[in-house]
């Protein structure tokens, strides 16, 4: 299922050279798969600097009744997002730790009626509730662990735990506090729950080292239900600015602690302060009278709840006022803790090398001056024996471009055909874009949400320009989390750039495509990372120019690394075919392992293959391949039987799936196979057909092995009775998407070849199963869908969908 679509930009990502950034402490309990979801409208502010609020869950799950809980939560919520801020409600669901929550899981946490499930969830309890896959609510002690976990700075809640009454001699004192030392996190709150010691509390702080800070006009300490306590505190301040500063010199210092801000309740609430600090002293009493005082973590829902029935639910609007205030608090500080991570990077851009090799590369890259200044030094030296800092699993090599779209205003009654030698009011966007960068963005952040090390998973390999486009896509590409130790600065060169010229209703008008310096990437320079990395799949477009394309082919060949070859476009989709024809006679393995054309760039490699001067189809390799095939008279009919299947069973107009035989894409197909060991076939809105071939070891063991042709599954298995190889045909129809929600035609097809390659890195034998492919396929189209309702050419949601292996 799809989730949420709140997120603009994208899980994506997370891990920057500086300021906002997924920490190592997550990185390192995701590659263990720790069961930890990253909410993708979260982890899009965070890998964008935008400013995040932590909140916590035990306030929805015990702390208040329903349906008032869940009002609560979802108006904290919406106060962070007034300030500009990303709420990020934490809670454990089913197991599963959760930063950031979805509407119905909201819900699933107020809602727990009379029989309540949710547990409350301090560090103590955090992995046995995982292991029990229960629900939890998250007290202040462990959403402190998870909002440091994530690099969330800030987090407001209602009161803080701290030492009991009478914890002088129960020793019963909160985890909270403890945890302020461990999480460098700013904790606003409306004070220490006043059912607690607060002398002793702000005691026991100042022991640990916390710093307490009053964010009022004056240094008193706010006591929950009251704006005074009747203590001080050591510090005062009254400025979300101020309050973002002690944080962020916090992280310069690098202290590991977090800080107290005591936000009081709202003025309108002092009156009735006083009267619910009576029901408190009260309940504090019968706790005592009651032997309930001795029971651990479940004194304070105890004693909150008899202070709502004393008060005949007056605390209840305290509790959801003063929450709400420390939200929009919150709120105010994470935006200007998120200015400063801003500032600090722009500083940083001008004292730290825009590009940081991590393997060996010939061409310029840029640099700075040691007065700051950029420079256009000498180009970094090929060192043939560098090794990289972290192997690449998945290397793309391809084009990375800046897109460039116009669109006048379409103004009543002017004919806006942009004839006119004259500008016109409208619309400029630029985003960043290309075949190769495209399917890079995809497949990283799929492979980040699968828990894999997202600095070291994939690469970018392409050519940019020393102009301020080609620093545009590497502080762009570093905002994503991506590497950028793979794009290399060509010195005296433009960056490829697409400007689009739309008309007033968004058709096109016209265009320049300036791509041409994707062609003048080197084999040798594009191999030495092939020899560096040592990746488990090479992707490469259409673009590279076809000398590139023979050499990276022929290394992959001898090296056994996976080619997966993305055709980009008509005219491009033959640029592979001399890569090709340069491998056979080696062996009768496919020199390409997988390829993704749509039917027309399909139509054009075969035409290309089978005429000259190539004529691939009259080489002994492709004879000899397509004889082993023995593909006889049954597999006719059964694809016969397939083809009058209907394309859709919830869309007849789509008519039938005709085309596999009227229109030769079969035919066309098979003949490919013997130098596309798998054909991913996109057919737009009839839907996907996968053509492939196992041979050897791989028809041996594979499940589709067990197989027979099955027109109402959709597939057909063609086997040789004397060799015993496969061919599969398999026809996967295209996902609904509810009408008038596309958005942006240009990256779908470069998302699904991403969702593949990320599946493929993972897994490469996915296709050799049933079950594996069809969920392959399905996690590829839904991430196509994702993008086409996306404004972006990758959306930032591809994170949030199910995927094989997860």
């Amino acid at each position: 299922m799809l989730r949420t679509q709140r997120a603009l930009s994208a899980r994506s990502r997370f891990v920057s050279q500086r300021g906002w950034r997924r920490s190592a402490s997550l990185l390192h309990s995701l590659q263990r798969n720790a069961p930890i979801d990253v909410h993708p409208e979260v982890e899009d502010a965070l890998a964008n600097k935008k400013p995040v609020v932590a909140l916590e869950s035990t306030i929805i799950t015990h702390g208040m009744p329903y349906p008032t809980s869940l009002e609560m939560a979802r108006s904290v919520e919406d106060i962070v997002r007034s300030t500009g801020s990303i709420p990020a409600t934490i809670a454990l669901i089913g197991g599963r730790v959760k930063i950031g929550l979805e509407a119905n899981e909201l819900e699933r946490l107020a809602d727990q009626g009379p029989n309540p499930t949710a547990v409350k969830l301090s560090r103590r309890d955090i992995a046995a509730a995982i292991a029990l896959k229960k629900d939890g609510g998250t007290t202040c002690s462990s959403t402190l662990i998870f909002a440091a976990l994530a690099g969330i700075k800030v987090f407001a809640t209602g009161g803080l735990g701290g030492v009991h009454r009478g914890g002088e001699n129960t020793m019963d004192v909160s985890a909270d506090l403890q945890e302020l030392t461990r999480c460098p996190v700013g904790l606003v709150s409306a004070g220490v729950k006043s059912i607690l010691d607060i002398g002793r509390t702000l005691e026991y702080l100042e022991t640990l080292g916390v710093p307490v800070l009053s964010y009022a006009e004056t240094n008193d300490f706010p006591a929950f239900y009251t704006r005074r306590s009747g203590y001080k505190s050591p510090w005062q301040i009254n400025d979300p600015v101020l309050a973002a500063k002690i944080l962020y010199t916090h992280w310069q210092l690098g202290m590991s602690n977090g800080a107290l801000f005591g936000v009081p309740i709202p003025e309108q609430y002092e009156e009735v302060g006083t009267v619910l600090q009576e029901a408190v002293e009260q309940a504090v009493r019968e706790s005592e009278e009651l032997g309930v005082s001795t029971r651990g973590k479940e004194v304070t829902p105890w004693l909150l709840k008899r202070v709502g029935e004393l008060t005949q639910g007056k605390s209840l609007a305290s509790n959801v006022a003063l929450i709400e205030n420390t939200a929009l608090v919150g709120g105010q500080i994470a935006v200007e803790y998120s200015k400063l991570t801003q500032e600090s990077s722009s500083q940083f851009d001008h004292h730290q090398p825009v590009l940081a090799p991590a393997g060996p590369i010939t061409e310029f890259h840029l640099g700075f001056s040691s007065t700051g200044q950029q420079s256009l030094g000498p180009s970094l030296k090929h060192d043939t024996n560098a090794v990289p800092q972290q192997s690449a699993s998945l290397i793309v090599v391809g084009c990375a471009a800046v897109d460039i779209t116009s669109q006048p205003q379409a103004t009543a009654g002017l004919d806006l055909n942009l004839g006119l030698h004259s500008t016109s009011p409208g619309n400029v966007t630029m985003s960043l874009g290309g075949v190769g960068r495209n399917i890079a963005e995809a497949a990283h952040r799929i492979i980040a949400s699968r828990s894999s090390d997202l600095s070291a998973a994939t690469l970018l390999v392409a050519p940019l320009g020393d102009d301020s486009f080609g620093r545009l896509l590497v502080d762009e590409t570093r905002s994503l989390g991506m590497r950028v130790d793979g794009l290399i600065q060509k010195d005296g060169q433009r960056s490829p750039v697409c400007s689009l010229l739309l008309d007033g209703a968004g058709g096109l008008t016209g265009g320049v495509a300036d791509m041409e310096l994707i062609q003048s990437l080197e084999g040798d320079t594009a191999l030495s990372f092939l020899r560096n990395h040592k990746p488990k799949i090479l992707a490469i477009d259409g673009n590279l120019s076809p000398q590139t394309l023979k050499a990276l082919v022929s290394h992959c060949s001898q090296a056994n690394i996976n080619v997966f070859f993305e055709p980009t476009s008509v005219i491009k989709s033959t640029a592979i075919l001399p890569a090709v024809a340069a491998t056979l006679g080696h062996d009768d393995r496919s020199a390409v392992a997988f390829a993704s054309p749509n039917l027309l760039e399909l139509a054009q490699m075969y035409h290309e293959a089978r005429s000259s001067p190539l004529d691939l189809m009259s080489h002994d390799h492709w004879w000899r391949v397509i004889d082993r095939l023995g593909l006889g008279s049954q597999s006719r009919m059964d694809l016969e039987q397939l083809a009058r299947r209907n394309v859709s069973e919830h869309d007849p107009a789509l008519g039938k799936l005709s085309l596999l035989v009227d229109k030769g894409v079969a035919q066309m197909a098979v003949n490919l196979l013997p130098f596309f060991q798998h054909l991913v076939i996109k057919c737009g809105e009839l839907g996907i057909i996968v053509a492939m071939r196992l041979s050897g070891q791989r028809a041996e063991t594979s499940s589709w092995r067990s197989e027979r042709s099955n027109p109402l599954g959709r597939y057909v298995v063609g086997r040789s009775p004397s060799s015993g190889e496969l061919v599969i045909l398999q026809h996967f129809p295209a996902l609904r998407i509810p009408e008038g929600t596309i958005v942006n035609v240009t990256g779908a097809g470069d998302s699904l070849v991403g969702s593949l390659l990320a599946t493929l890195t993972s897994n490469p034998q996915a296709f050799e199963d049933p079950a594996s492919l069809k969920d392959t396929i399905d996690s590829a189209q839904q991430a196509a869908v994702l993008t086409l309702q996306s404004p972006h050419a990758v959306s930032p949601l591809l994170s949030s969908i199910s995927h094989p292996g997860n």
